[in-house]
C-alpha cells in the first residue's frame, strides 16, 4: 500500500537570518562606541567644545567683563573685599605691574588676570573657540583637498600624476614650521589675492589657508598610493572595460574605498593643525588682535611665567589635553573602519 508523500512545510529564516546585516558604516560605527578610549576621548572633545561655546555665556552673565578690552584701572572683589586687578611689582626694580592670580570665584578672576588686567578665563574660552574654528576647519579643508588630488594623481597616471607628484614633493621638502612662518609673515602684510578670493591679513581664514595648504602632501602622498594599488584591482579594469565614464568609476568605485582613510585623517589633522596654529600665534604670525587664541594667550603670559604661571599653563594644559584625545579618537576611529584590524582584535 503506497502512501502518499505530504508535501513539507516551507522553511521559514530564522530571525537572526531574516534580519539584514549592518552595513560597513553601521559596523564600525558599533565598534567605535566598543571602544571605552575612544569613547573617553569623544567625551573630552564633546566638553571642551561645550565649554568654548558658552564663552559669550561665562563673559556677559558670570565674569561680568570684557576679555578684549584693557583693564589697567580695574578692581575686583576677593573675600569681600575690592582689591585692584594690577599692583605695582614689588621685585626688581619695581617696574611693571603684577597681574591678579587667580580667585577660583567663577565670577571675579577664576584664573586671574593677564597683564592688561583682562580676565584668563574668560579668553581661554574665547581662545578655545579661535584654535577649535581653525584646526577643524583647516583640517577639513586638508583632507578635502588632499583626497581630491591624490585620486586625481593615483588615478589618472602619466603627465597628471608626475607633475603633482612633483608639486607635492617640494611643499614636502619644506620643513613644516619654517614652511608656515615664512607664508605667514609673507601674507601678513597684504592678505591673500587669488583672483576673486581675497583674505584680509587679520582674518581667520589667513591661519586656516596656511595650515591647509602645508599639510595637503600628509593626506595627498598616502591616499594617492592606495589609488595606485585600486587602480589594477579586477572590479576596476572590468568597469574601465565596460566603457563606464571616468567620474562614475572615481565615484562609485575609487572613492569609497579611500574615504574611510581620508575620514581617520580627520582628527589628527585636526590636533595637528591646532598644534600649528598655536605654534604660529605663539609667534606672533598667527591669529592677530583683537582675536586670541590658545596661542596667543601662552605669548601673553610669557613674562608672567615666575609671576602668574597659570596664564601660560591653562591654555598649554587644554592643547595637551584636546590634542591628546584627538589622537586617540583618531586611533579609535583608524580601528573601527580598518577590518584587519577588527580580525586582529578577534582573535
Amino acid at each position: 500500500m503506497s502512501h502518499a508523500v505530504s508535501p513539507s512545510p516551507p522553511t521559514t529564516l530564522s530571525t537572526a537570518e531574516a534580519r539584514r546585516s549592518p552595513g560597513p558604516w553601521r559596523t564600525a560605527a558599533a565598534d567605535l562606541l566598543r571602544n571605552r578610549s575612544a569613547v573617553a576621548s569623544a567625551v573630552v572633545l564633546f566638553l571642551v567644545v561645550l565649554a568654548a561655546l558658552c564663552a559669550p555665556l561665562y563673559a556677559d552673565q558670570i565674569a561680568h567683563t570684557d576679555p578684549f578690552q584693557s583693564h589697567v584701572s580695574g578692581t575686583t572683589v576677593v573675600d569681600g573685599r575690592t582689591v585692584p586687578v594690577l599692583t605695582p611689582s614689588s621685585t626688581g626694580l619695581g617696574l611693571g605691574v603684577t597681574p591678579i592670580g587667580p580667585t577660583w570665584d567663577p565670577g571675579h578672576y577664576f584664573l586671574g588676570a593677564d597683564n592688561q588686567g583682562r580676565d584668563v578665563m574668560a579668553r581661554l574660552l574665547y581662545g578655545g573657540r579661535t584654535s577649535l574654528l581653525i584646526g577643524v576647519t583647516a583640517a577639513l579643508l586638508t583632507c578635502l583637498v588632499g583626497t581630491a588630488v591624490g585620486v586625481v594623481a593615483g588615478y589618472a597616471g602619466g603627465v597628471v600624476d608626475a607633475v603633482i607628484s612633483r608639486i607635492l614633493d617640494v611643499v614636502w621638502a619644506f620643513p613644516v614650521y619654517l614652511l608656515a612662518i615664512c607664508l605667514s609673515v609673507v601674507l601678513l602684510t597684504d592678505g591673500l589675492r587669488l583672483g576673486p578670493l581675497t583674505v584680509e591679513a587679520g582674518s581667520l581664514w589667513l591661519p586656516v589657508a596656511i595650515i591647509a595648504a602645508i599639510y595637503v602632501p600628509y593626506i595627498a602622498r598616502p591616499l594617492r598610493g592606495q589609488v595606485l594599488v585600486l587602480r589594477n584591482k579586477e572590479y576596476i579594469q572590468a568597469a574601465v572595460g565596460s566603457g563606464a565614464p571616468t567620474v562614475r568609476i572615481l565615484r562609485r568605485e575609487v572613492l569609497p574605498n579611500v574615504l574611510p582613510t581620508a575620514i581617520v585623517f580627520v582628527p589628527l589633522m585636526t590636533a595637528l593643525a591646532m598644534l600649528t596654529e598655536s605654534a604660529l600665534s605663539f609667534l606672533s604670525v598667527g591669529v592677530q588682535p583683537p582675536d586670541a587664541s590658545w596661542g596667543t594667550i601662552i605669548e601673553d603670559g610669557l613674562g608672567l611665567l615666575y609671576t602668574r604661571p597659570a596664564v601660560t599653563i591653562a591654555p598649554g594644559l587644554l592643547i595637551a589635553l584636546t590634542t591628546a584625545a584627538l589622537n586617540v579618537l583618531g586611533d579609535g576611529v583608524r580601528d573601527a573602519l580598518d577590518p584587519s584590524a577588527r580580525l586582529r582584535g578577534g582573535v
